[in-house]
């Protein structure tokens, strides 16, 4: 059985004042989530990803269709007792201290006072927030020290599933990297994790699946290598060389239509299209003085196919 099961859901908003109209959100959405994967949910700005997860959460009610979360309909609240969520923009008590905050959260879930203390120190060291900072005002705080915060509520409970809105948003690079290994141990215990990222290469790198969403409608699911295989074979070989320039180059290869230079701050880059053309670039590229530096595959990164959808 999936964790997170999605049919058909459909979600329309009445827009207008005068003459109100309806605008399809999400148009028949379905797709499944299996159990302790890393599920990322792609698409660009209005393309229904944030509309998606708060259905799911119940903060708005689909127009058409049902979801299912741990074998229970959404609709079932007991079901939030075993799940956690960060909204892409959270907004706390902010009077409230880092601590304080999430001893309450805590608290409503049932835990005793002094497990709620010890829970709550736990956490925010493992979402790396600074000691000197957790007994001050949430008022204070980045939006980097927020988002650490809405990291730490998500998993309080110790959920099974997590679903996560642009976990990254507000982090710098070092914050990004702790994050990136949060959601990854979260994996190694066997919880499984839904999110939404514009940061494509944490999703590369974190999701063992991934949906690209396009105005509403699934345009793709599946792996990373089985959607670049759907997109069509465009894999290529990439030679970066130096001590040679393009025009010598081209003096020493036959020919160069077929392939795609770009002159370097060292040297060439050489795309071909084949693996088979590597002996003869590398060929020319002695007879032209130049040295080899690397020659790797080029596969269509998942930008590209992105960018394909968008």
């Amino acid at each position: 059985m999936s964790i997170v099961e999605i049919e058909n859901l459909t979600k329309d908003y009445e827009v207008g004042f005068w003459r109100k109209r309806r605008v399809r959100a999400l148009d028949g959405l379905s797709l499944a989530v299996e159990r302790g994967e890393i599920f990322g949910f792609l698409g660009a700005n209005g393309a229904g990803k944030t509309t998606t997860l708060k259905l799911l959460m119940r903060l708005i009610f689909p127009t058409a269709g049902k979801a299912r979360v741990l074998g229970h309909d959404i609709s079932d609240v007991a079901m939030h007792q075993k799940i956690g969520y960060l909204p892409e923009n959270p907004y706390f008590y902010d009077y409230l201290t880092a601590r304080e905050f999430l001893e309450y959260c805590s608290e409503l879930f049932g835990h005793p006072s002094r497990e709620r203390r010890t829970r709550s120190e736990d956490l925010l060291r493992r979402v790396h927030l600074d000691e000197m900072r957790w007994n001050t005002q949430l008022r204070k705080f980045s939006k980097g020290m927020l988002q650490r915060v809405g990291l730490a509520q998500a998993i309080v409970n110790d959920p099974e599933v997590v679903f996560l809105d642009e976990p990254m948003s507000g982090l710098d690079p070092i914050g990004r990297r702790e994050v990136r290994d949060l959601i990854a141990s979260l994996r190694l215990e066997g919880k499984t994790v839904f999110m939404c990222s514009h940061i494509l290469s944490d999703i590369e790198v974190l999701c063992d699946r991934v949906a690209i969403l396009k105005r509403g409608k699934l345009a793709h699911v599946g792996n990373l290598d089985e959607l670049r295989q759907r997109a069509g074979d465009r894999d290529s070989v990439e030679v970066n060389a130096t001590g040679t320039n393009l025009e010598t180059f081209n003096r020493h290869m036959q020919n160069t239509d077929h392939l795609v230079l770009t002159t370097t701050a060292s040297g060439l880059r050489i795309q071909a299209q084949d693996e088979s053309e590597v002996d003869s670039i590398i060929a020319a590229l002695r007879k032209a003085g130049g040295k080899l530096v690397s020659v790797q595959p080029v596969r269509q990164s998942l930008e590209e196919l992105f960018l394909d959808d968008a």
